[in-house]
């Protein structure tokens, strides 16, 4: 029993707060479609107002016309017609008159108003020197007009007649009816005078009430209400109109009016009906989770104990598979030391192997200096003998340039062979290409390569390292020459592009690359086997080196020879940082 009270007192409170929830989504749905209504009221607003506007300018325009001004006799009247018949037509006008003072017609486009417009409201006050307008029904035709009376005026300055246009309501509504909200206009006696809604037509209220029912209405079917600072109407006025409205006004004092808009507040019933049936459904949902939790929980209690006694078992095997996972972890970083350690002996083997390539050329390259040398020193010390101290002194000079030329090639051959990792940074690529042509002139001049190479007159820095670098470009000179070995003509063309992107091309004139899709594939070579001109290394060393700057190698072919470029990125100051 108290179970049962349990229950209904939470299906009360759930009921409750729905019904909270419901006039909470009310309230804010009704305040989005006032937002919405109060649009469509001001477009429709705005464009009736934009609509007669053109017939008041259009008055105001047609009075000071030249042809309007003489109709003295039969031939300027019939002309003064078919202007005002030109312009009806064009504006879609019902009548456009030209009366005198006493509102006798002197000529009309159609003469509606059956030759005088005295007593018109707008034409009264149009004889008062002011624009006039006025609304009604026009008899005869039935038809409901806006007339707008602009006063002519005589060279005396003094009121002689009035130019009157008469726009057909109707033709205006016919460019909004139906397109948006139910929208009417009420004028000053409270008369719906112009709609987008024909049931609404000559409904008539006095002081905010109900005067006349709408036509095809029932008596007495309107009420009106308000929830908060919004009115809703409830109306059964036709299929076209809805039962419950939210109401608001406009007032327009340009043509007297007062613009009103029904919006259909269905949507938001609906909605707010929707967000308190969620709530509801959310609470009861919880509710029953509830109640099954409570009455599962002493079965979870049992499961706990099994699942306690499963997670124990599981944890000690995940325990057992996390140390061979942490032994396996260990060993993999082991081979991965093991790796690196290979790929820098590996790049060390590459370039013992360029030097044993450049050794008989590096020894001839630093013999020929020490040759001459000796042959210096000798003819000093004659020079010296006979008393020539001014030609031992430029022998003396000389043998200083050989042994500054001799020094730079060995620092060039220690700071190439030697077995570091240099910091990566910034690197003279002028200086970088200028050193390894140093170390492959020799073989260069031996082989009877000509080496086409114009150094830039100013630094360009690139990112990498230097030693690096050097050993690169070594291994594509040596790879150029080694192709162009079978051949009388040998040349080697090297350029650097220092444009949006930095690139070096090593360009030779000979058979080119057989198998591009292996280029740089480790033990790769079209040299004959057994070969002591090298492995197969130096292509898949240089790939590595320039990946590891971030940059980029590839091999083309060209129509004579290959092309090797070699793309690297600009130093810039905040990657060093």
């Amino acid at each position: 029993m108290h179970r049962f009270w349990i229950i209904v007192g939470y299906l009360f409170a759930v009921a409750l707060l729905s019904a909270m929830v419901w006039s909470y989504g009310y309230r804010q749905a009704l305040t989005q479609l006032s937002e919405k209504a109060e649009a469509d009221l001001a477009l429709a607003s705005d464009g009736l107002s934009s609509q007669l506007q053109v017939y008041q300018e259009l008055a105001v325009l047609m009075s000071d016309h030249p042809a309007l001004k003489q109709l003295d006799n039969p031939a300027d009247k019939f002309a003064a017609r078919e202007l005002l018949l030109e312009v009806a037509d064009k504006t879609a006008a019902i009548d456009v008159i030209y009366a005198d003072r006493d509102g006798q017609v002197l000529a009309a486009a159609h003469d509606v108003v059956q030759g005088n417009v005295k007593g018109q409201p707008a034409f009264e006050r149009a004889m008062h020197g002011a624009l006039g307008s006025s609304h009604g029904v026009l008899s005869g035709i039935g038809n409901r007009i806006f007339s707008y009376a602009a006063p002519a005026f005589g060279p005396d300055g003094q009121v002689v007649g009035s130019v009157m246009i008469i726009a057909d309501i109707e033709d205006v509504e016919r460019t909004w009816r139906g397109s948006t909200e139910a929208v009417f206009f009420i004028d000053r006696s409270g008369l719906v005078f112009i709609s987008n809604r024909s049931e609404l037509l000559f409904w008539q209220r006095f002081d905010g009430q109900v005067g006349i029912t709408p036509p095809h209405a029932e008596a007495g079917s309107f009420a009106s209400s308000r929830i908060g600072p919004h009115e809703i109407w409830s109306i059964g006025w036709g299929p076209y109109l809805p039962v419950r409205a939210l109401h608001l006004t406009r007032d327009l004092p340009v043509i007297g009016m007062t613009g009103e808009v029904l919006m259909d507040i269905a949507p938001a019933r609906r909605l707010a009906a929707l967000q308190a049936a969620a709530v509801a459904a959310i609470f009861l949902a919880f509710g029953a989770l509830l109640f099954l939790a409570t009455e599962r929980r002493r079965t979870l209690a049992d499961a706990n104990a099994v699942l306690e006694s499963r997670v124990a078992q599981r944890t000690r095997a995940l325990t057992a598979a996390n140390v061979a996972l942490r032994r396996e972890v260990a060993e993999r970083q082991e081979a991965e030391a093991a790796l690196k350690r290979a790929q820098a002996d590996l790049v060390q083997a590459g370039k013992l192997n360029a030097l044993g390539q450049m050794s008989a050329g590096i020894s001839h390259e630093l013999n020929q200096p020490l040759m001459a040398i000796q042959q210096f020193a000798d003819n000093g010390a004659a020079f010296l003998t006979r008393g020539k101290s001014e030609k031992a002194t430029e022998n003396l000079g000389r043998i200083s340039e050989m042994a500054a030329r001799m020094a730079r090639i060995i620092k060039n051959l220690r700071a190439f062979a030697r077995n570091e990792s240099e910091p990566m940074g910034k690197v003279d690529l002028v200086q970088v290409i200028r050193t390894a042509v140093e170390l492959t002139e020799p073989r260069l001049h031996a082989d009877g390569v000509t080496l086409d190479w114009r150094p830039n007159t100013k630094p360009v820095y690139a990112w990498g390292g230097e030693v690096r670098l050097v050993q690169v470009f070594v291994n594509l000179i040596n790879n150029a020459a080694d192709a162009m070995s079978n051949q009388e003509e040998r040349l080697i063309r090297i350029a650097i592009d220092n444009g949006e992107r930095l690139a070096v091309t090593v360009r030779d004139i000979g058979p080119g690359i057989e198998e591009p899709e292996k280029l740089f594939e480790p033990f790769y070579t079209t040299k004959a086997v057994g070969s002591s001109e090298g492995m197969g290394l130096g292509l898949s060393i240089s790939y590595g080196l320039v990946q590891s700057f971030g940059g980029n190698i590839r091999g083309t072919n060209a129509s004579s020879g290959a092309i090797f470029t070699v793309e690297l990125e600009y130093f810039k100051e905040d990657k060093a940082a």
